[in-house]
């Protein structure tokens, strides 16, 4: 029996890199059935609402999606459609993997981290009050619930795939009380994992750290803006955004997603990378437990971005979507 995904194919390139994707699931005999919903710029121009009621009614009902990625205006215009989605269904989690690839020519060969992000509250989330014309007032918000379920979620993450380290990131030193509070229920909750060795970095110096000497890093846990920052770092250690898979998972319900932008000055030329979109349907079919898929289709990708004649050019290659997408359907072994 297939499992139903919501498929949102977004804005820009996203059409392009998720039809990509379905071909390359269609071919490796995936068992999934996609449903297609609305969302972003597209759907804010046809209906006046960049996530509509049915396309969250949808996730609701099946309670799994992946999702391409989604334009949102700079500065002006509507609320993020990917802030109110992590919101609205409490996908508390963001877990952003990094893993240097073959062929994919970086400072560092031997990258292999895992960025955990609060994912519903502090700075983030967009809570602006204007106090007067040339003053905005900035709210944020930690609470126990949400840090204790991000830093469990971390080192159980940390168990279950032989991991080592787990290193909170904080600027305790400076916001005593907000991330002063994250801090210290990272080392209650790490007592119930003896196994994990459990540490603690002001966040700048992770900055630091992490550009000088990644290898250091299994996985990091923070705080919602600190980990946005410190997710797209550690994605430009191993090749950028375009290579970089992400989830956002609640307690009901997961959406898997593309991290890099819709880079609509390419839409339609055939010039999308789909690697990132890739290996974020991989990290749901990991999440389905269908793991003899994921084996196989990894191994397919990974062998196919080691090849620059069908890789695309913002990896060095020479391919184009289409060529990519063939390509990695004959190496399905």
């Amino acid at each position: 029996m297939n499992q139903n995904v919501v498929l949102i194919t977004g804005d820009g390139i996203g059409p392009e890199i998720t039809s990509s994707v379905c071909t390359i699931f269609k071919e490796a005999g995936v068992p999934i059935s996609w449903i297609e919903a609305p969302a972003g710029l597209r759907a804010y121009e046809d209906t006046g609402n960049p996530l509509p009621e049915e396309t969250l009614n949808l996730i609701k009902e099946h309670k799994i999606a992946l999702k391409a990625p989604l334009t949102t205006p700079v500065g002006k215009g509507f609320r993020s459609a990917n802030v109110t989605l992590r919101q609205t269904l409490d996908l508390y989690a963001n877990v952003r993997p990094v893993k240097s690839l073959p062929g994919v020519q970086t400072a560092y060969p031997d990258v292999d981290i895992v960025t955990f992000r609060e994912n519903t509250q502090g700075l983030y989330i967009g809570h602006e009050r204007v106090i007067d014309p040339d003053n905005v007032e900035l709210i944020g918000l930690i609470t126990r619930k949400a840090s204790e379920r991000i830093i469990r979620a971390a080192c159980e993450y940390a168990t279950k795939y032989n991991l080592k380290k787990v290193t909170l990131g904080h600027k305790a030193n400076i916001l005593k009380e907000s991330t002063g509070l994250f801090l210290k229920i990272g080392y209650e909750v790490a007592k119930e994992y003896p196994k994990v060795e459990f540490s603690d970095m002001i966040i700048d110096n992770m900055a630091m750290q992490l550009v000088m000497r990644p290898q250091q890093f299994d996985v990091i846990v923070t705080t919602n803006l600190f980990g946005d920052i410190m997710s797209d770092l550690a994605s430009g250690l191993v090749g950028g955004l375009g290579v970089t898979p992400g989830a956002n998972i609640g307690e009901n319900y997961a959406v898997f997603e593309a991290v890099h932008g819709s880079a609509p000055d390419i839409a339609g030329q055939n010039k999308a990378n789909p690697t990132a979109l890739l290996f974020s349907a991989l990290m749901m079919l990991r999440h389905l437990d269908m793991n003899e898929h994921y084996e196989r289709i990894h191994a397919a990708a990974l062998k196919t971005l080691a090849d620059t004649e069908v890789r695309t050019a913002d990896l060095g290659g020479k391919g184009t979507t289409a060529s990519f997408t063939e390509a990695l359907c004959r190496n399905l072994n």
